[in-house]
């Protein structure tokens, strides 16, 4: 039995009853959180004790879309203009996860989980693509996640737009990684069945999904209504919308990930809150693509589950809040407008997106809820109190190094230092020797 005691800390528990909490310290047993007390309260014997000295502890966060096979793109400049999103996808995205081998798979998913662990990441939901290394893919990454100590879930992200040989892969790559969570079940590493969008999967292929699915119905993470472009090819191939066409397949539901919901109508929004169907707002990634702002306001008045993701733009949550909500003041055309729609989205929704696909309790500092924390050597400027811990988070604590990251109860950073059992110089050095072999196969 492992246990780890951090004391003198000040607490900062997220949820719908957020409080701060000032010397207090917390026992963990096993990744669990069995006990919170006042500082010298109680006396616990503990394999490893941390004096956090004041530092303020609170909840690791979630990430609730990303893209781990991006990482190795950074500063790469061979792609050609792109005028809209189509030529985006075309011109950079879709040569790039054609140029990924396994050994890619692995060290771009290794290079966002170091960079997650320093942001205070410690939950990711990935969403996986390399056509041309599909079959093992995704054991490879979820091999990079396992050395870093993430929580994850992974899904293979099944398209048409290969061609029909690649397309039967990813189905075979999805089930195998949900029949491996299933036979190896873990708090640790969960899947999804992954598709990339309704305008690049074709009715038979959604019907040879369910079909080879049969009774077990998992949750499905697809982008949904990203662009326009995806609402008029989706309507030229069945006469539906996004949203309608999902539902008629059997796609949505109280599992599944609807990612980014840009262009969406009131009929759509209906039918997402119908079926429980989460979402996730990607903003950063919507600005750089130029598709617009998902109405978030209007998502969380409907009672929709609406969750915040980087779609591989960042692996800092903070920064994607703060995007998310100077998006939504443009978005609402209203400076002082969503303050709390987007707190909700990043410090609450996403750990309830988390307890869904992992069924775990999360998000708060409590007994019962699993040890993923972060500390933060933070000095307030001004009062930092229950009435102004938002402010400080979004405005102080973002602009702040993450001084020590902790998940499922194991030490991976601190004193901003990496703990793990790895050389991160050496993984770094081999994901630029694998970037330049990729870049130089992109064409």
């Amino acid at each position: 039995m492992k246990t780890l005691l951090i004391e003198n800390a000040h607490i900062i528990s997220f949820g719908d009853n957020a409080f701060l909490k000032e010397n207090q310290s917390v026992y963990i047993e096993n990744g669990i959180i069995k006990d919170v007390f006042d500082f010298k309260s109680k006396n616990y014997p503990a394999d490893e004790v941390i004096d956090a000295n004041g530092k303020y502890l609170m909840p690791g966060f979630v990430n609730a879309h990303t893209h781990a096979y991006s990482a190795l793109v950074r500063g790469f400049g061979k792609a050609a203009e792109a005028l809209d999103f189509q030529q985006q996808l075309e011109n950079l995205w879709w040569k790039l996860d054609k140029s990924l081998s396994l050994d890619d798979c692995y060290y771009s998913t290794m290079v966002l989980a170091l960079d997650s662990i320093k942001h205070g990441t410690t939950t990711v939901i990935d969403h996986h693509a390399s056509p041309f290394a599909v079959i093992g893919s995704l054991d490879r990454v979820a091999d990079a996640f396992n050395q870093t100590g993430l929580r994850s879930c992974l899904c293979y992200e099944l398209s048409d737009r290969d061609g029909q040989l690649i397309s039967d892969e990813g189905i075979r790559e999805n089930i195998y990684m949900l029949n491996h969570c299933q036979n190896n079940p873990s708090p640790m590493l969960k899947a999804m069945f992954g598709l990339h969008a309704s305008f690049t999967v074709e009715d038979k292929t959604f019907e040879k999904v369910m079909s080879e699915l049969g009774d077990t119905k998992p949750g499905f993470h697809i982008h949904t209504a990203e662009a326009q472009s995806d609402q008029l090819t989706t309507w030229k191939m069945s006469r539906k919308r996004v949203v309608k066409r999902l539902y008629d397949l059997g796609i949505l539901g109280e599992h599944s990930i609807a990612a980014h919901c840009v262009h969406i109508d009131e009929d759509e929004i209906s039918l997402l809150k119908e079926t429980n169907t989460m979402v996730v707002h990607n903003p950063q990634s919507n600005l750089n693509n130029a598709v617009g702002i998902a109405d978030v306001v209007k998502l969380m008045n409907h009672k929709i589950l609406t969750g915040l993701g980087t779609d591989a733009m960042t692996t800092n949550m903070l920064e994607e809040a703060r995007v998310a909500l100077f998006a939504q003041h443009l978005k609402q055309n209203h400076p002082t407008c969503a303050f709390m729609e987007i707190v909700n989205l990043l410090f609450v929704n996403n750990y309830k997106i988390a307890e869904r696909i992992f069924g775990i309790q999360s998000g708060k500092i409590e007994a019962g809820t699993v040890a993923d924390i972060i500390l933060y050597d933070y000095l307030p400027p001004t009062p930092l109190d229950n009435t102004t811990i938002w402010g400080h988070l979004l405005y102080g604590f973002s602009q702040t190094p993450v001084d020590t990251t902790i998940v499922n109860g194991k030490v991976l950073m601190k004193n901003k230092i990496l703990t793990l059992d790895l050389d991160e110089k050496e993984v770094l050095a081999k994901s630029r020797e694998f970037a330049q072999k990729m870049w130089n196969r992109f064409k």
